[in-house]
Formats: C-alpha cells, structure tokens, sequence
C-alpha cells in the first residue's frame, strides 16, 4: 500500500512561503506542475526563473565540491519524493535508498536540502515583494496589513480627533525579541542570505547587458558557494552570550533604517488627518528583548549576563548615533557664507562671533559638538571599549549627555535652523532618521524584560524573610497572611538583607540579578529595563514578591504620607496555564485592592501590563481550548480594567507556531476582543521567525507595517462584528473549549505511556542532547509534560510532522457538540463567516493540518518499541486527525484545507517533496543515535535535519 503524504505548510509570519511554487530542483528540470492556469503559472513565473537560477547554481556547486555521486543521490532524492507526493512510488523505496547511506554521504544530502529550502526562503520573499509593486504600480487598494489600507479604513469610520487622541494616548507597539533553539545561523550565513537578496533584487529591478547579467551570476555563484562552505550551524552549544549577537545583527540589518522612518511617517500622516488629537512626538514602536534577562528555566542567566545584555545594547545604540552623526556632518557641509542659521545653531557650535572664520561650516561645527559630546557619553559608560570611535575631530573632554533627550535637544536645534532658513528637505532626510532613532532608541537601544517563574520568588522572598527575622516560615503561610505581611514590608524601606548577608546559592544569584537590572537602569535609563515578568503568576502573592526584589534592589521605593510608591519596572503577572487565565481578571483586581500596589500603579500612569501565555496554555489544554481560554481572559481583563479604572496593556507570549500562539499577525490582531487592544501592544518574536521577518528592511517595514496597522484598527474599528449576538457566542465556545479539553486530555494527560510514546517517537530528548539553544528543554529534571519547555513540545510534533499542538481535540469538540444537528451545524457556519476570531481559529489549524504528514509520522511512530502503545495513541491520533479535517470541511464547507489560501497551496504543494528527505535522514540518524552511534557525526548531522526543516517550515517551534 502506498504511503499517501498529506503535506502542506502555514505561515511562519506575515510573509512566510509566499504560496507560489518553488518546483524546480537544483538543475531545473520541468517535471513538476506550479498551476493549472495558464495566468497563474504567468504569475508565478518570475519566481521559477529565480528558483531555476539559485538551484541551478546550488546543483552546480554540489556537483563540484561534493562530487558526482552525491549529486545524483541528491537528484534522485529530489525525483523520488515528488514520485512519492504523486503515489507513484512507496515511501518506504526511498526510505530504504537514504537508510543505506553512510553518515559521510548523508549529510551533504541534507545540507543539499537544507540549502535549498534557504534559497527557495529567499526567492519566494522577493517574489511576494515584486507581486506586491505590481499591484501598487498599477493603481490597486492597498493590501489589509498594510498603513495605506488602515489610514483608509480610519478615514471610512468618520472617526473625530478626540477619539483618536484618547484611543492612541499612550500607544505603544513593542515587537519583542527572544532566543530560539532552532535559529543557529551564524553571520557568516546571515550576511551571505543578505548579499544573496540584494543582487537578486537589483538583477530583478534592472535592465541588464548580457555582461552585466553574467556578472551578477557570477556574483551569486560566489555567495552561493560561500554559503555550501560555511557551517550552518556551530559546533559548539549556542551559549546566551551568542544569542545576545544574534538578537542585536537585526538592528544593522533593517531596525535602525526601517524604525524611524515608520515612526515618522505614522505621526505625520495621524496628524494629517486628526490635526487636534493631540499626537505626541513620542514614538509608538520600539523594540524589546528577553535575551539575556529571561531566566525562567534558564540557569544560565547571571548578573553578568544582565550585564552584558544590556551593556551591548547600549553600545549597539550609541554606536549607530555616533556613525550617523559622522556621516551627517559629512553631508551637512553648507558655509556660513552662503546660508543663514540660526543663533542657537551658533551657539551650539562654540563660536561667539559668527563672523569667526572658524564658524564658515555652521553646521559642521555644531554635529561635531553633539558628536563630541556622545563621544564623552560612550566613553563615560562603555570606557575604552569605545576608543576606536575616537578621531582626530573629537574632543572627549565634552561635557557627556545625561539623558538621551539632552542629545535629542541639539538635534532639533540643527533641525529648527535647516526649517527656517527654507532647507526642510535636508532636515527630513538623514537628520529625521537620526532624531527619531534618538526617540526610538535612546541611549539603551531595547528594553529587557527580566522574568522568573514563581516559585523561584517564594523561595528566596522565604529566605530573604527567614534571614532578617521577619517570618521563619513564609511558605506555611495562606495567602490573606503572605499578603498581609509583603505588603507590611513593602511600606518599609528598611531592606531586609545586607550587603555581603550569607545567603544561598539561589537567593544569592537572584538578588545579583536584579541588582544588575537596577545597574542598567542607572546606567543607560529606565527603558533599559522595563518589565519584570511573574512566570506562573497564579496569587497577589506572586506579585507582591516580585516587588520585593525589586525593592532590596532600590528599584522600588514605597514612597511616604506624602509621595507615592515609585518604581520604574513595572510587575507583569504571566498568566500561562487554562486555569490561570480564567482567574486572571480576579487576581488583578484582588492585587488592585492593596492600597499599596494600586498606588504604584498610579504613579506608572494608571497603566497595568499583564502577559499572556500561549504555549504552556496551548501545552495544558490543547489548541482549541487554549485560544478561548485566552480571548475569554482578554474579555474579564478587559472588564477588570475598567471597573479599576486603569488602561490595560496585554503582552502576547506568541511563538512562530500556530500552536504556541503563532500565525498571521495582522489576522490574529484583529481576532482580538473588544478593548483588549487599547492602543498598546506587546508582542513576543522567536527564532527562524525574526529571521524570516526582520532580516533585511524590505520584509522588516512589511511585518512592523502589519503590526502597526492591526494595532491602530483593533483600538479605533469594531473588529469583533458579533454585535448583540456575542454573548451567545461566548456561551457557544465555552461549551466547545471544554469538549475539547476534554479530548485533549485524554490523550495528553489520561492515556498511560502517553509521555513513552512522545519521547520516543520525536525528536524531544535529542533537543536537549545535540547542544541546541542555551535553555535546557525542560524547567526541571522530570518527565511530566507540565514541566517540558513549551518549546521543545512543539517542535519535538513539528520535526515529526504530527504537528499536535495545533489541531488536537477540535475535531471531537465539534463533532460532539454538533451532535448531527443541522442549524448547530449552521451556528459554527455562520461564526466563520462573520466572526474574525473563529475564522482566524480555523484558518490557522487548517494550515497546521494541511503542513501535517501522518504517512511521515507513522514513520516516526515506529520508534516505540511497545508496540500495543504504539498502536493505541496513533491510532487516537490519525483518528483525531480524519474527524477534525472532516469537521473543518464541514464547517467551512470547502473541500480544501487551503481553500482561503490558493497561493500558499501551490507553493506547499511543490515546495514539500523538498522536506522528505531531510525527515527520513533524521528518522535514520535517530535510529542510530538510540542505538548507541552517538558519533559527533551522528550528532551533527540530526541537527542538521533540524536545522533544515526549521528553514523549510519557518515556524517550528
């Protein structure tokens, strides 16, 4: 019987596999159907033309450098398993072709593949930005996800300035960046993607002379060369200090380009169309990190780790004002002689007489100045690090800037003379750019988070308490008396330890943390730490230690009769598990009602940040029930919010895959609940996926573009469209949340070696063993599902092509509750049709299922060795998965799970035969591995596969 590969893929992003077809092989051949129509496969053509360039050139090259014989296996791989997605052949014929190879002739194999899914990554982004400028160009409504199409929709709603300016008081969007097992690429591979981009682009965009055309392929050659030479991934285990590299490359590669200029033009165009709301100059979208500050898990997070993050954060910052300032004055070079300036641009310059020869360069004299002054800055807070940014022009005897608003305050100086003397288009160039990065990013670059898991704040506040002869036993205590005593000596500034107090290991590390946090703070600002994030947040008690930390770390002082508490880093409760986010709201508002903390709320602008969890939510509950777990908990804080009288700000732990959250962000935006928006938005970016978004300034103004634009709309539009018959719906999804939980469990939690067969049948234990990522794949030594990373659940079922998390249990919710009632049947029909957080639902685990291959995953499954357990929760698997397919098809009456899709359909339908191998060299390599070949050989080439099918997929974990 033939092995029937059911394989389709969902966006990691915004701008994932852009749905056309990526069918060539590495040497073009023309066996593989982009499009059944004739303007489709017109459309699409481009994109073959790149594909059949880069994979022509990548077959090139592995014939050369690898040899003959590996490129025919590879080109017989390729051929085969485009046999297999047709049926033509058994799975298990080229199974057993790959099953014979040596550890030697497979890993050029899978660096073949995986090089390729990268190229085809490349080629399928240009190919969305190209469609995309053809549709401007020829005068289309702009595209939803994109600002032209939210000023038009703002401008549609007749909304007035007031209510603008209420709505977006206070708006923020922070992206946030955070580490990911899977995103090992070095610079080497990041820099040669980027060249790669840059000339396809300029080959696309120009007319080229045969020459010229075959210097640019040769130019790609090279790159492409450089790139099969270049280890993808590193051999030693990824440590935070290189996470840290990783997270800042994005700022070169397109924030520091691509933020300004989308922060000023959104101000601009706002205040165009509501002149009287009142808009601030203050920026809405910033950038955050937990790299380096997350230590919930993470062991290796240290004070000096603290320390490094934010230092070279501020560095990064600094450095990009200096080298913009350099180039500015280089630009600015206008003679005194030749245009009027202003007084104060005089005076900046240090010149007294502006008839002083010295002054002939006006400008030039003034950004030397400001540049000096920075100079003094960075030295002052870096020391001789920063000495080879030291030239002959600068005097670092300057006075250095305090703040970064004093440095912002002698840009608008240079600003205000280039206005009024009539030279505003010099003024909104390079000088625009650099001010609103001095917005942006200050002297601190990104905020990072600090957070910790609860359990490790009760355990040492224990300590803290036990040492200073408050309480012996803090943990004994019920919460109405922790409450009362943390509040007690929050109201006290006494600290309750000494510096140099003998405390334990893990008090100790903890209290150096946050004393490195309060560092940062003094050192390059307040918004260099933020945030400090509660994980497992489930009590006011939660939170009242965290502010004890804060406060043995002087970042919260309880104020007096006179003044209020003050502290710069706000508490942010993580609400992760089903149970925590349906008493969400309650823990709120019983956090409120201590005077103490509403007061601090208070003096933070009435403004309270809670997160929410989607992958241990999702882990806990399944897909279904953790996506209403989480819209019902927006709806009660959102609820709690006003009868507080705060404004709420919601922070989404979202991960690349649709089972931790992930998907299309403008649609998963706009499925948010009423008032659940409010202007503000936080929001977490991992691994492959900031890659995949931000890697370059074309995609990065697309993905911050979406956000933006989401962001605006969900606080000013009726995004919901359920109108009076919400309730009901709500009634309607509660009744579905728990059916599925309940089937969820029952495989999850209830079935017995359900924890076996998962180890066993993924690739979850060499995760933790190959060196990958710098957090260990579980918060403790245990074998529980609950204390399993929600990281490595994820992608264990995406390696293994089951793709879990995404789909489970919805099938016999719907089934059930249905029950073979036709207008049940037509309730369901109707919520896809008009209601956004439904569809989004649906769309989003029909693309996970239509991404699964239950022929693949059979495969794995014979890594059980009992073979009773192997059959019973597969067989519960594959018939989950024919209930749900049918219950979508059902509901959205499509016969297609990629119906709402067609683009994305083409491309899964060529682009993953590609996958194919890389999963069965990993299903081998895993044999050998579990048999006892722990070679480094074996070891490297597993990470690879997992490498390669991260890039394919784009959103593995």
């Amino acid at each position: 019987m033939t092995e029937q590969s059911t394989a389709a893929s969902s966006p990691a992003s915004d701008h994932s596999t852009s749905g056309h077809g990526a069918d060539e092989s590495f040497v073009a051949p023309s066996d593989v159907r982009v499009t059944s129509t004739a303007t489709g496969r017109q459309a699409t053509e481009p994109l073959r033309e790149d594909i059949r360039l880069l994979g022509g050139l990548l077959g090139d090259i592995v014939r050369e450098h690898a040899g003959e014989e590996i490129f025919d296996l590879v080109e017989r791989a390729r051929v085969e398993s485009f046999r297999v997605r047709r049926s033509e052949i058994d799975r298990g014929e080229l199974a057993e072709t790959l099953a014979g190879l040596g550890v030697a002739q497979a890993t050029p194999v899978i660096r073949a593949f995986s090089h390729f899914a990268l190229l085809a990554n490349l080629a399928e982004d240009i190919h969305r930005e190209r469609r995309r400028a053809i549709h401007v160009r020829a005068g289309d409504p702009p595209v939803d996800s994109s600002l032209t199409a939210t000023y038009a929709k703002l401008a549609a709603a007749g909304l007035s300035d007031d209510e603008v300016g209420r709505a977006l008081e206070d708006a923020v969007v922070v992206p946030v960046i955070t580490a990911h097992p899977t995103e090992t690429r070095r610079r080497t591979v990041f820099e040669a993607q980027r060249r790669i981009t840059d000339l396809m682009r300029f080959r696309g965009r120009t007319e080229l002379t045969p020459d010229e055309d075959a210097d640019v392929t040769a130019a790609l050659r090279r790159q492409v060369l450089t790139l099969w030479q270049t280890a993808l991934i590193r051999l030693e285990r990824l440590r935070i200090e290189d996470e840290i590299e990783v997270g800042l490359r994005y700022y070169d590669a397109a924030f520091f380009s691509v933020i300004p200029t989308i922060n000023a033009a959104l101000r601009d165009q706002l205040r165009e169309q509501y002149p009287d709301a009142g808009l601030t100059d203050e920026p809405i979208l910033r950038m955050g990190s937990w790299i380096g500050g997350d230590r919930d898990g993470n062991p290796f997070v240290t004070d000096e780790i603290v320390a490094m993050a934010t230092g070279r954060a501020a560095q990064t910052a600094v450095t990009h004002h200096l080298e913009q300032l350099t180039v500015l004055a280089q630009e600015l070079s206008m003679s005194s002689r030749l245009v009027t300036v202003s007084d104060e641009l005089v005076a900046l310059g240090g010149v007294d007489d502006p008839e002083d020869t010295a002054n002939d360069e006006p400008y030039r004299l003034a950004l030397r100045h400001i540049r000096s002054r920075l100079m003094s800055t960075a030295h002052d807070r870096f020391g001789p690090q920063t000495q080879a940014l030291v030239d002959a022009f600068v005097d670092t005897e300057a006075q250095p800037y305090a703040t970064a608003a004093e440095l912002l305050a002698d840009l608008d100086v240079v600003d205000a003379s280039l206005r009024a003397n009539h030279d505003g288009p010099l003024a909104d160039d390079r000088l625009l750019t650099l001010r609103e990065a001095v917005r942006a990013f200050g002297f601190h670059l990104s905020g990072l988070d600090m957070r910790q898991n609860s359990d490790v704040h009760e355990e040492v506040v224990a300590e803290l308490l036990a040492w200073s002869g408050v309480h012996d036993d803090y943990c004994s205590l019920d919460e109405a008396d922790r409450v009362a005593l943390l509040t007690r000596e929050l109201a006290d500034r006494r600290p309750l330890v000494r510096p140099g107090a003998q405390l334990g290991e893990l008090a100790a590390k903890e209290l150096a943390i946050v004393t490195a946090g309060a560092r940062a703070v003094a050192d390059y600002g307040p918004e260099s730490v933020p945030n400090y994030i509660i994980s497992m947040c489930t009590s006011v008690s939660d939170m009242l230690e965290a502010l004890i930390m804060l406060k043995e770390a002087e970042l919260f002082d309880p104020g007096s009769a006179q003044e209020d508490p003050r502290c710069t880093v706000r508490v942010v409760p993580l609400f992760e598990t089903i149970e925590d986010l349906q008493q969400g709201a309650a823990t709120l508002l019983a956090a409120l009602d201590v005077p103490l903390y509403r007061a601090l709320v208070s003096a933070q602008g009435d403004i309270q940040e809670v997160m929410l969890g989607y992958s241990d939510s999702n882990k806990d509950g399944g897909y279904l029930a953790a996506n209403w777990a989480l819209y019902r908990a927006e709806l009660d804080l959102v609820e709690a919010s006003e009868k507080a009288g705060i404004r709420l700000r919601l922070f989404h732990g979202r991960g690349g895959t649709v089972g931790r959250g992930g998907g299309p962000s403008y649609d998963a935006i706009l499925a948010q609940p009423p008032g659940a928006v409010q202007g503000s938005l936080r929001i977490t970016e991992q691994g492959e996926v900031i890659a995949a978004k931000y890697a370059e300034p074309v995609l990065a103004r697309r993905n911050l573009e979406t956000l933006l634009a989401a962001t605006i709309e969900s606080t000013l539009l009726d995004t919901e469209g359920l109108g009076d018959e919400a309730e009901a719906a709500y009634v309607v999804l509660d009744e579905l949340a728990a059916l599925a939980r309940g089937a969820y469990s029952a495989l999850v939690h209830d079935t017995p070696g359900f924890v076996e067969y998962f180890t066993s049948s993924t690739p979850l234990s060499e995760i933790g063993a190959l060196n990958i990522g710098s957090r260990p794949a579980s918060r403790k030594q245990t074998e529980k599902i609950s204390d399993l990373r929600a990281i490595p659940w994820v992608l264990s079922w995406t390696q293994s092509r089951v793709m879990l998390p995404g789909w489970y249990g919805t099938g016999s919710a719907f089934e059930k509750w249905i029950d073979g009632d036709p207008e049940r049947l037509e309730t369901l029909r109707g919520y896809y049709r008009s209601w956004p957080f439904f569809r989004t639902v649906m769309s989003n685990m029909a693309q996970v299922m239509a991404k699964s291959d239950l022929g693949l995953a059979e495969r794995y499954s014979r890594l059980v060795t009992d073979e009773s357990l192997r059959e019973r929760v597969f067989g519960m698997i594959t018939d989950e998965h024919r209930r749900t397919v049918q219950m979508y098809f059902d509901i959205t009456e499509s016969t297609d799970l990629l119906a709402d899709n067609a683009s994305l359909a083409r491309s899964v339908f060529n682009r993953f035969p590609y996958l194919e191998p890389l999963n069965l060299l990993q299903l081998e390599l895993l044999k050998r591995f579990r048999s006892g070949d722990d070679s480094p050989q074996v070891r490297r080439g597993i990470q690879l596969t997992m490498n390669g099918l991260a890039t394919a997929l784009r959103n593995s974990g």
